[in-house]
């Protein structure tokens, strides 16, 4: 994403489109990776060229990729093992490239001039014994997401802990050389607002930009105001995260981090926009945005019994404090058990969709509780275009979710009844709209969405 003002952002690259080609990206085989894809990632720019390093527990490596235009160029991939946990990598003046990573205890490796690896010989040693130590001694989740830096001629360190019976906390070291000693102290602990890095704007501002979890709408970011105090980085206002800050105003997330679509598609124009991720590594033959104009297409090529494990649901994230997605779905020519409509995606999901049963269309609303779907309600459907509405209410963490069909796409009716959001762990980020279709009977049946429509508003009686 890029900014200007550090406020509003827009969408404008992926460093991959695939993570790895293995059965729990590809959702074969009953395998998911659900909360397990990338973790930590870490953004440099260096001698012209973008670097986006991060990891994956389920690839077992370490990916860095790299580009000299971040927005139109192409990327080029180096992998190597081991997955180095919330690594951050940092080029040093004489030309040396360090990766810090680990937790609680962290190390440091240097890497070879063209990041392909670690360097036979190079520094390679515990940088940290206990990072997290400034927090003190009953540590729940130790020191993590590393973020290494060098300013006028000091090496700083990021991470996060979480002091048990706490919360997330900021910890800062920073040593004269990269081999240590290393000093620490706790740099923010107000709010769980945690983990992140440094900024500096062109004027001379600095910011720190850290997240704070946020219930079911995942984690959201704060930028938190830094000052310098005798060679420290001094986070917040009095140790405060302040509720304001002097900066441009929000012009809203849409359309730069999620966006309305029509489905219709000029010459030369992506099949699908930035806004659009697929829940896992999609089948790219079983999808297309020209076989019906102005419709996304979602076609069925094997039999699945399980939402969470079905290919090629289409997502995109919610936003908070509320918002509502809505679309259009013709089902003329699903088959026999195809389950096709809108879903609120986490491992708690809710859904409500149209499903063939004995030759017969039902509207069904369904809500997952603990991983375990349950069919709140069906109702009988004789024609072949169907609307349908999920609102999320995160406001003071309500994380409450609402699913609505409509006959005419004017007049809403409300289905089955509200469903609990909650942020699981085994999913690890926040609640996704998600456009699906599969089959629990026969393939090759398919479903026509002709749009989906986001707001930042939902109705007065959510």
């Amino acid at each position: 994403m890029k900014s200007k003002d550090l406020v509003n952002w827009k969408l404008i690259s992926y460093a991959h489109d695939k993570l790895g080609d293995i059965d729990e990206l590809n959702l074969n085989n009953g395998k998911s990776t659900y909360g397990r894809g990338s973790w930590a990632s870490n953004i440099r720019f260096h001698n012209n060229m973008f670097y986006v390093t991060t990891f994956a527990q389920t690839t077992g490596k370490t990916h860095i990729y790299t580009t000299k235009d971040i927005e139109k160029g192409l990327w080029k991939e180096v992998t190597f093992s081991p997955a180095y946990h919330d690594h951050s990598i940092l080029f040093d003046d004489d030309g040396k490239v360090y990766m810090v990573y680990g937790n609680g205890k962290l190390f440091v490796k240097e890497l070879k001039s063209d990041l392909s690896g670690v360097k036979e010989g190079g520094l390679d040693q515990v940088m940290i014994e206990n990072a997290s130590a400034p927090a003190g001694e009953n540590i729940n989740l130790g020191a993590e997401g590393s973020q290494l830096y060098k300013i006028k001629g000091k090496y700083y360190l990021f991470n996060i802990a979480w002091p048990r019976g706490g919360m997330r906390t900021v910890i800062i070291h920073r040593a004269d050389k990269i081999t240590g000693p290393w000093e620490g102290k706790v740099g923010l602990q107000d709010q769980g607002v945690a983990q992140g890095g440094l900024i500096d704007t062109p004027d001379g501002k600095w910011y720190s930009y850290l997240f704070r979890d946020a219930g079911g709408v995942g984690r959201i970011p704060y930028l938190v105001p830094v000052k310098w105090e005798n060679g420290w980085p001094i986070l917040g206002e009095n140790g405060k995260v302040p509720e304001y800050l002097d900066l441009p105003a929000s012009k809203g997330l849409i359309p730069g981090i999620v966006n309305s679509d029509e489905f219709s598609r000029k010459n030369g124009e992506k099949d699908l926009g930035l806004v659009w991720q697929w829940n896992h590594n999609p089948n790219n033959s079983l999808w297309s945005v020209k076989e019906k104009k102005g419709f996304l297409r979602l076609k069925t090529g094997r039999i699945d019994t399980d939402f969470l494990l079905a290919k090629n649901t289409l997502t995109q994230r919610t936003i908070g404090p509320v918002c509502s997605g809505s679309t259009s779905l013709d089902v003329s020519n699903m088959k026999e058990g195809d389950f096709a409509g809108l879903a609120l995606l986490q491992k708690d999901y809710g859904l409500v969709g149209v499903k063939i049963e004995n030759g017969l269309k039902k509207i069904i609303m369904v809500n997952a509780v603990k991983g375990k779907a349950e069919e709140l309600q069906s109702i009988p459907l004789i024609q072949n275009t169907v609307y349908f509405k999920a609102e999320c209410n995160f406001k003071d963490k309500a994380d409450l979710g609402k699913f609505f069909y409509s006959l005419d796409g004017k007049n809403w009716i409300a289905i089955g009844k509200p469903i609990n959001m909650p942020y699981t762990i085994p999913h690890f980020m926040g609640y996704r709209f998600g456009l699906f279709n599969y089959a629990t009977k026969n393939i090759g049946g398919f479903a026509d969405f002709d749009y989906f429509h986001i707001e930042d508003k939902i109705s007065k009686t959510n």
